[in-house]
């Protein structure tokens, strides 16, 4: 008799009422990719006590890189805030 009580108790929840849908984990994949991608675009080789590179101080450095990164960033918090459609 109690597991019969205990089952009544005990409900699933249905896909419709879970926080986060597909969409929202897609969206979160596009945007863990950008963030990814930012940081691999701000690598390269550094300067050392021997010879100077120019190249730290290039466009794809110090500026492509962090604003892809950013946009990544901003586009996981999106994801997350975003409600799921409801059908």
């Amino acid at each position: 008799m109690k597991d019969k009580d205990l089952e009544k108790k005990i409900s699933r929840e249905s896909f419709d009422q879970l926080p986060l849908a597909g969409n929202n984990f897609k969206l979160m994949i596009v945007a863990g990719a950008m963030i990814v991608i930012g940081f691999l675009l701000m690598l390269g080789g550094s300067s050392t006590a021997e010879g100077f590179n120019p190249d730290i101080f290039s466009t794809r450095r110090i500026v492509i890189g962090p604003a892809i990164t950013f946009l990544g960033f901003v586009g996981m918090a999106v994801a997350v805030w975003l409600k799921p459609s409801k059908k």
